[in-house]
């Protein structure tokens, strides 16, 4: 798909890598020697988790696992117990079953092909291509939210992106370098630029290094007026914290929980039910015998 910017865009990759170069935040999975194992883990924990959160149980992670053989070596209850407070604790399973088929499929060495990490649980388009593009340098599109904000801003003069769709991909294709390292630098870059000065409610404007050349400035900064994705419904009262009241029951058990322990955790039966038949169909707890449950070995 052929996606055609303003000559205006040519600019802007320049322009975010200068800015990054000189502001980028210190985070592990930037630094030399971070290795293509510990850009998977941290991409998998970033999935919708603050900065903040993942830092300190990533480090814990691969202090523990610091490869995928280690991981897989351990029953997958090890890697649920780990992720703890993460959130989405899917990803724990998904990540436990990629180092396996790691191990298996490529001997224990993370692959560094688009189609290979596809094939791996857990993997979508953001995370294969950015392991492939951080890790081994290759140039493909990395796009998220924060990509997507920037671009709709500064080349779609729209104040925030429409829904996700294959098109993001070309149209940060587009944009993106010819030349593999600053490709990736501007990777990084644009949602670092995203993350803390096009920020989706109170964008910084005037420390944004692309001001001059974003197109929803020069239109004097109109409303959004497109789609948008539904809003997600509230936390407090929902399947979503039973869960996460049962899942931590489940976490922190030695022997396997009974059906009237389960009982006591919440008092609505049909929230309770609902949120443990989740659990169950996704994995993440599993029926030892007649009204017991534990984590999945």
């Amino acid at each position: 798909m052929n996606v055609t910017v303003p000559a205006a865009s040519a600019a802007i990759a320049p322009a975010v890598n200068a800015w990054f170069r000189a502001n980028a935040r210190d985070l592990p999975w930037r630094r030399d020697g971070f290795g293509a194992w510990g850009i998977l883990v941290s991409e998998f924990m970033l999935q919708q988790t603050p900065v903040a959160r993942v830092v300190p149980r990533l480090e814990e992670w691969l202090s523990r696992w610091p490869t995928p053989a280690a991981l897989a070596a351990e029953p997958a209850s090890a890697a649920v117990r780990a992720w703890a407070t993460l959130g989405y604790p899917r990803r724990a399973l998904w990540l436990h079953k990629a180092a396996t088929e790691i191990v298996n499929r490529h001997g224990g060495v993370v692959p560094g092909d688009v189609d290979a990490l596809l094939a791996l649980t857990g993997i979508g388009d953001y995370t294969a291509r950015a392991v492939a593009a951080f890790a081994y340098g290759h140039r493909h599109p990395v796009v998220d939210t924060n990509t997507r904000r920037v671009i709709a801003r500064a080349v779609g003069g729209q104040a925030e992106p429409a829904p996700p769709a294959r098109r993001d991909l070309a149209a940060m294709d587009a944009l993106l370098p010819d030349d593999p390292s600053e490709a990736a630098c501007f990777n990084a870059g644009i949602m670092e630029l995203g993350a803390i000065v096009c920020t989706a409610r109170s964008p910084f404007c005037d420390g944004c290094p692309v001001r001059e050349l974003c197109a929803w400035r020069a239109q004097g900064y109109p409303a959004y007026e497109g789609r948008r994705r539904p809003v997600q419904k509230k936390y407090e009262g929902s399947v979503r914290q039973v869960r996460g009241v049962i899942l931590a029951a489940l976490r922190s058990a030695e022997q396997p929980v009974t059906d009237a322990a389960i009982a006591a955790l919440w008092p609505e039966p049909s929230l309770r039910e609902t949120a443990l038949a989740g659990l169950i169909a996704d994995g993440l707890a599993v029926r030892r015998g007649p009204g017991t449950y534990s984590l999945p070995q």
